[in-house]
């Protein structure tokens, strides 16, 4: 079975590694996003209805993604 893509990225995630560089986090993220097919907010949502994500993972990964979101905010990347 292949492992689901946002899965790769933010268990890989430099601060789930316990890392600190914020760009280093970006282009990680840049370079997970050119491979990434279909929409990421109804895969979310597919794997917590079927059971692959709890409750706990997905207010976890929201938490990611708000930060991330305010990095590159902050960075002016869209």
């Amino acid at each position: 079975m292949q492992q689901n893509p946002l899965n790769r990225f933010f268990n890989n995630s430099p601060q789930n590694q316990g890392g600190n560089n914020p760009m280093q986090m970006v282009n990680e993220f840049m370079e997970f996003a050119k491979g990434f097919q279909g929409n990421p907010q109804q895969e979310v949502m597919n794997m917590l209805n079927n059971g692959q994500m709890t409750q706990e993972q997905f207010n976890q990964l929201s938490q990611q993604a708000k930060q991330l979101q305010n990095l590159f905010n902050q960075l002016g990347i869209k």
